[in-house]
């Protein structure tokens, strides 16, 4: 379905004006080397159609290769699942419980009792 959004973003091979355009913005090509970045949780499905599950891979192994801190780097798959609609509650809340753990943990969050 991506291509359905070139009319809104344009394409690389509109020309190179466009192609430089696309690579300033893109969070894949922007990764930098030898940066500490923040604790990072990417969140996909595998039979998403909307946002291919690729590139959440790409995005992630590639953050995980440059970073270069202490911080977590994941990638959440959920499993027979698509972009969202018509997820089971149940899966909802897990995706979210998973979403606030990481968090809380992360932002080293404590607990009131």
């Amino acid at each position: 379905i991506g291509w359905a959004w070139a009319t809104d973003y344009g394409t690389s091979e509109d020309d190179s004006a466009m192609f430089n355009y696309l690579l300033g913005y893109s969070p894949l090509h922007n990764i930098e080397s030898g940066v500490d970045y923040p604790a990072t949780m990417v969140f996909t499905a595998d039979h998403d159609d909307r946002v291919v599950p690729a590139h959440s891979f790409k995005f992630i192994a590639t953050l995980q290769e440059k970073n270069t801190g202490p911080n977590p780097v994941l990638i959440r798959i959920e499993s027979k699942a698509g972009h969202g609609a018509g997820t089971p509650v149940s899966k909802v809340i897990e995706q979210v419980a998973d979403q606030w753990a990481f968090m809380f943990y992360n932002m080293d969050v404590t607990p009131i009792y």
